[in-house]
């Protein structure tokens, strides 16, 4: 059975990059379905990159083949697949870009570098590793070519990792981040509702958000809905993390004055 492939990039679309790659998985496994999770990554973030994609896992088919590629020093990091200890197969540079996938995933059970001339496209580009590397081994392990043949077995150990950064967690504060902005001017926090609970902020109705360019005072809502066009407000996002919202057609992030890795600080608001 050919497997489905998932791929995740910060290509965007205004070139052939996904496209190409797309046919290059195509020629060797046409009857893979490959599924677009997301090129919108912004360009050259690795931990945009793998924080979508650990948070997307739990609703990607367990057996797809993951191919991830958000690579800013392309030719240098080697190229990898890895196999978790749930049973994922993930495909990508090895820059951390897949690591939080792999703890949600139960950890790396082995891992080999992709270096196979019976994988390679050739010539391999020294800038595209994405077409002559990664996107073939993809497309050759969705057709149930063996693991070990793609390469040399890599150490676990010995893999690139990434975390993101907690929050500073006081009583009556926290002192967290930025992760993401979208399209919508959301600003997403690196703060689970664990991290309220900590802090004494959950049963907190209103929540002062201060940055070094701004402030404001929202309030605790589940969805969008919940708030009037321009008001301020703090929910979980669909992926877990608590964002600062404003109703439309405002938007939390201009006014707020922040970019990605801000940091923005909590407590508790007054009316």
């Amino acid at each position: 059975m050919t497997l489905p492939i998932v791929f995740l990039s910060d290509f965007g679309y205004r070139n052939e990059w996904v496209g190409i790659c797309h046919a290059v998985m195509n020629k060797i496994a046409p009857e893979s379905q490959v599924i677009d999770l997301s090129h919108g990554v912004p360009p050259l973030d690795v931990r945009a990159g793998a924080l979508l994609l650990s948070d997307s896992l739990p609703y990607l088919r367990h057996e797809a083949v993951v191919l991830a590629v958000v690579d800013p020093s392309v030719g240098r990091d080697r190229d990898i697949a890895i196999r978790t200890g749930d049973g994922r197969v993930l495909v990508g540079p090895d820059n951390g870009l897949l690591a939080p996938s792999w703890r949600v995933a139960e950890g790396v059970v082995n891992a080999v570098s992709i270096t196979s001339s019976e994988i390679l496209l050739d010539p391999v580009s020294p800038s595209f590793h994405a077409r002559d590397v990664l996107a073939p081994a993809a497309a050759h392990l969705a057709t149930g070519v063996s693991f070990n043949d793609l390469g040399e077995p890599i150490e676990p150990q010995a893999l690139v990792d990434l975390r993101v950064s907690e929050p500073t967690v006081e009583r009556g504060k926290i002192a967290c981040e930025v992760l993401d902005l979208n399209r919508f001017g959301n600003v997403q926090l690196n703060v689970r509702t664990s991290h309220l609970a900590a802090a004494g902020l959950d049963q907190a109705e209103r929540i002062a958000v201060d940055t070094t360019s701004g402030n404001a005072v929202v309030k605790r809502v589940s969805t969008y809905a919940d708030l009037t066009d321009g008001e301020w407000g703090l929910m979980v996002d669909p992926r877990g993390w608590l964002s600062v919202i404003r109703g439309n057609p405002a938007n939390a992030a201009a006014d707020l004055g922040v970019d990605y890795d801000d940091v923005v600080w909590l407590s508790r608001g007054r009316d």
